[in-house]
């Protein structure tokens, strides 16, 4: 590799066709495809490219832009925690990366032609389907899921056609995890404190026409159960014109188990019994209010109200009992989970969990058996199911890559004989210059609204701007 094209790589300035000099220059001996442009893809990128010196990894995305879930899920007043984009940019300029978006697996490509290009494949195309309660009148226009409304306010492609009815004075949110407390903070949220963030225009629009008042926040099981973090707390509790309301019964017995408490629980449970001794003492003309409820599980769906059984703890597990309590739902938000679906057949893909059967993010073979299917691998909620935050996702995509550079160094995969790579042939595929040019202008047009940037939120006209 000549010292002129590293220079020209690390100024920034690399085109396709320069990588491509590189990469034939480099004669690299092992060529590894990450499906999925998320965290765990970038992750997995970043150590593979570190640790293995004669590699080359190609990253394809179904979306014509990268990053997944920092992208569309993470919410628009935390642009801290999409700093990470910076260090996914960092990898994906690496000169032996290529990115092909506007790819999908089992449509535009299937497993095996990809396993036919490359010694190892490596999934991380995230979890893209949501539980659901599995009650009657479940399919209601006025029931939808949070991860819906996060893409909606996000600006997932097609997300822009949900239309949630905001005209009603309550809205019932049933789970108690941080998605769900940040789709809480959005229905609340003054919208002048939204409108210099990412927020799509259109969910703009109808958050200033919004009649919420009121966000139930329900979870099956007690205060020392809760899902949300202390960060995602103490936002809700600083917001203005909105008063946290407590239910005192759902806190008897809890002040006298803190002390036994680990930290990380204990500080969250001194700051919610904090706040329910504070409401007792503070008048608020707060005109929203944001009120979290424990113990009650879910029953019925009806016009504008939704039935819950209360709930006891038997061994941290939430069980029914007879008596019901009504809360009114003119808008009711499913948060209770995360799956993802199986993209091609010939993956070994656990429906009833929804996730790839995998042993330490090896993918077993679609047989039922448990054998390992070499040089086929599983990162990300797609392998783990949808748990813990970026920095866990990191973690698990590092020790999936590591495994593969182990078994690489002990031939477990047949890396002997070369192999193409992905070849696009005459489809719409965006490189990363591609990406460039759509994130230039979105950067440019929410430069005039005052806004980090305004997305895209058409596959067509992503396209247009990337130029291909």
């Amino acid at each position: 590799m000549t010292s002129n094209l590293l220079n020209i790589c690390r100024r920034g300035l690399h085109t396709s066709s320069v990588r491509q000099q590189i990469i034939q220059s480099a004669t690299p001996t092992k060529r590894i495809c990450i499906v999925g442009a998320g965290p765990a893809g970038f992750y997995a990128a970043q150590y593979l490219l570190k640790n293995l010196s004669d590699c080359v990894v190609d990253i394809v995305e179904k979306l014509p832009v990268p990053f997944g879930l920092v992208r569309f899920g993470v919410a628009p007043d935390h642009p801290e925690v999409k700093n990470v984009i910076n260090t996914f940019t960092k990898t994906a300029e690496h000169p032996r990366l290529r990115f092909f978006g506007n790819v999908a697996l089992g449509t535009d490509v299937s497993l095996q032609g990809l396993r036919n290009q490359y010694h190892a494949v490596l999934l991380t195309y995230g979890s893209d389907q949501d539980r659901e309660l599995q009650l009657e009148n479940e399919q209601q226009s006025h029931v939808i899921s949070a991860r819906k409304f996060v893409a909606w306010y996000n600006g997932l492609p097609g997300a822009d056609n949900l239309e949630p009815d905001l005209s009603g004075r309550d809205v019932t949110i049933v789970g108690q995890g941080n998605v769900a407390v940040d789709v809480a903070r959005m229905l609340l949220s003054p919208l002048d404190a939204l409108r210099s963030t990412d927020t799509t225009e259109y969910a703009l629009e109808a958050l200033s026409r919004s009649q919420v008042e009121r966000v139930h926040l329900v979870g099956r099981r007690g205060p020392l159960q809760a899902a949300f973090t202390i960060k995602e707390l103490r936002e809700m509790l600083k917001l203005p014109n909105v008063q946290t309301r407590w239910r005192s019964d759902d806190f008897s017995g809890i002040a006298n188990q803190v002390e036994q408490l680990p930290r990380p629980r204990k500080r969250l449970t001194e700051l919610m019994l904090k706040s329910l001794n504070d409401q007792e003492k503070l008048s608020s003309s707060a005109s929203k209010q944001f009120l979290p409820i424990f113990l009650r599980a879910p029953k019925s769906i009806t016009e504008g109200e939704m039935e819950f059984s209360v709930t006891e703890l038997q061994q941290d597990a939430a069980v029914p009992t007879a008596a019901i309590e009504r809360l009114p739902a003119n808008l009711i938000l499913r948060s209770i989970g995360y799956k993802s679906s199986c993209a091609d057949a010939d993956i070994s893909f656990d429906a009833r969990r929804g996730h790839v059967r995998n042993r330490e993010g090896r993918v077993l073979k679609v047989d039922a058996s448990d054998s390992v299917d070499a040089g086929l691998y599983v990162a990300g909620w797609l392998g783990t199911g949808p748990t813990g935050v970026i920095l866990t996702t990191m973690s698990g995509a590092f020790a999936v890559a590591k495994n593969i550079c182990e078994d690489m160094a002990a031939n477990a995969l047949d890396t002997s004989t070369s192999k193409p790579g992905f070849e696009a042939d005459d489809k719409r595929v965006v490189t990363w210059d591609g990406w460039r040019r759509i994130n230039d202008f979105e950067i440019e047009t929410g430069k005039a609204k005052g806004k980090p940037r305004e997305k895209i939120v058409s596959i067509a006209e992503m396209l247009r701007v990337a130029g291909v």
